[in-house]
């Protein structure tokens, strides 16, 4: 052991120094502190360490490998014995309707699956070695100074980008590095300190972001959505005092529309003569399959109250942990300083990677294979789809099925997760469940390779099979939209 092991001895209690030290070894090795295989001072060493009798060490020695706790040999010294290891404990049940249950519910393993990218469009190997290169140079420069906003070089990329693909021109300085978007929406609400006010936000919305809003103990007003995003009327009218709102203008989060430029110049001027601010969520950034990405809500910003958030997860892998966050240049300092002291910046590697990646052109080369695909994907999965229903619509990265009023869309997606198919529920986005739209959001990035038909198939089986249920349970039969595939 190349450090003391932590024995600490009573010498007033009746219990000999032997068997204490036998007692706390025992209990290392049980807990796992000491693994099997890990060598043990020799009694000669731990009784130096402890100073005691090298024969109090040794008789406690001797009991522990009666016990085969340790083992010895003039070759390998002492060590702890290999032993089967104990089963795993289970994971500590959740709460009902906590925020863990929540994201269980809407990001299961499988086909269709939402908020992931394609895995055979990533140059995985090249991507590989960038990182490997990475990596070695964070540790070969120990002593570099660490910028807590983000590395520099990777700012410049992204504001580059930025002005190219989405419109909007920033400078590195009013970029700062997240740990995803929940990292950047933790590091805005820091910094605006609205505890207590109203936030508008979109209903149906991402329920993690509500969730999120509400730890925050801000007070959160659904406003409703319809095909030109967020009803800027509707807030104005029942909540003329919000002091942000969270918008996804791009596409919305989850019906697909974009934020129409008239709702686009309300909402900006609400934000500039109110002194509200706005947090653009650009979750899908340039990923719009049809035409040219709508520019981002914070290039047309004249007054500084848009906080546009970005990330990585749906273009390169929601695993990096990866986003980033623009701040209106009066703000920027103060984003900065709270960067530096509460939410610091991802590790190096991963910055440096993700620039390099971009800087020499993968990244853009990545994003147009990507839509290419997508775009495979969705044709294919809105034909399959629409044999069974007319019900179907595309909603940005997803193709979104509506089920009749009532339908227990949650538990048709966990009877789905045992069949490799992870749809996500539509009715947990809506804030009142008296207003929810039961329904399914199907991820076009995680379509099958094959068998497009028979996983709708399965999907309507157990659409079906939750229908019966619902009509057992009521006592009468109702109708459903759902109708056998044409003959092919």
């Amino acid at each position: 052991m190349p450090n003391p092991l932590p024995i600490a001895l009573d010498r007033s209690a009746r219990t000999p120094l032997s068997e204490q030290i036998r007692k706390a070894i025992a209990a290392a090795i049980d807990n796992g502190v000491l693994v099997p295989g890990a060598r043990l001072p020799s009694w000669l060493d731990l009784a130096a360490q402890l100073g005691v009798a090298r024969g109090t060490v040794r008789a406690a020695y001797d009991k522990l490998s009666d016990a085969q706790h340790i083992v010895s040999s003039k070759a390998g010294g002492t060590t702890v014995a290999r032993r089967p290891r104990k089963a795993a404990k289970p994971d500590a049940p959740v709460a009902p309707g906590s925020v863990v249950e929540m994201f269980r519910d809407l990001s299961g393993q499988g086909h269709f699956r939402m908020g992931v990218p394609a895995q055979d469009s990533l140059p995985a190997k090249l991507l590989a070695r960038i990182r490997a290169r990475a990596v070695r140079a964070e540790l070969s420069a120990v002593t570099r100074t660490i910028d807590p906003r983000g590395e520099l070089e990777l700012r410049r990329e992204i504001a580059a980008h930025l002005a190219i693909a989405r419109g909007l021109e920033c400078s590195p300085a009013q970029i700062v590095i997240t740990s995803g978007f929940s990292g950047g929406l933790g590091l805005a609400l820091r910094v605006l300190g609205l505890e207590g006010r109203r936030v508008w936000m979109e209903d149906p919305g991402f329920p993690l972001t509500r969730k999120g809003l509400e730890l925050a103990r801000l007070e959160v007003v659904p406003i409703p959505v319809d095909a030109n995003g967020i009803d800027v009327e509707h807030g104005l009218k029942h909540a003329p005092d919000g002091a942000l709102a969270v918008v996804t203008p791009g596409q919305q989060a989850p019906l697909g529309p974009p934020l129409s430029p008239q709702r686009r110049a309300q909402l900006l001027d609400w934000a500039a003569q109110t002194g509200a601010f706005i947090i653009e969520d650009d979750y899908l950034g340039e990923l719009q399959l049809d035409g040219r990405a709508a520019p981002a809500l914070a290039s047309l910003d004249r007054a500084g109250r848009v906080i546009h958030l970005g990330s990585f997860s749906k273009t390169i892998s929601p695993t990096l942990r990866l986003g980033f966050l623009v701040a209106p240049e009066p703000l920027a300092a103060q984003f900065a300083d709270v960067a530096t002291c509460l939410v610091p910046a991802p590790g190096p590697a991963v910055q440096l990677s993700t620039a390099e990646f971009m800087r020499d052109g993968h990244y853009i080369r990545h994003l147009r294979r990507t839509k290419r695909a997508y775009c495979d994907n969705r044709e294919a999965l809105t034909t399959a789809l629409r044999s069974w229903s007319n019900d179907v619509r595309v909603a940005g990265l997803a193709v979104m099925l509506t089920l009749p009023d009532k339908t227990a869309d949650v538990e048709i997606v966990r009877a789905l997760l045992a069949h490799g198919l992870a749809p996500a529920p539509l009715s947990p986005w809506y804030f009142s469940p008296k207003r929810a739209q039961p329904g399914l959001l199907l991820g076009i990035a995680t379509v099958p390779d094959r068998g497009v038909p028979a996983a709708c198939k399965r999907l309507f089986e157990a659409i079906r099979a939750q229908g019966r249920v619902q009509d057992r349970m009521q006592g009468a039969p109702t109708a459903r939209r759902i109708r056998k595939p044409a003959a092919r």
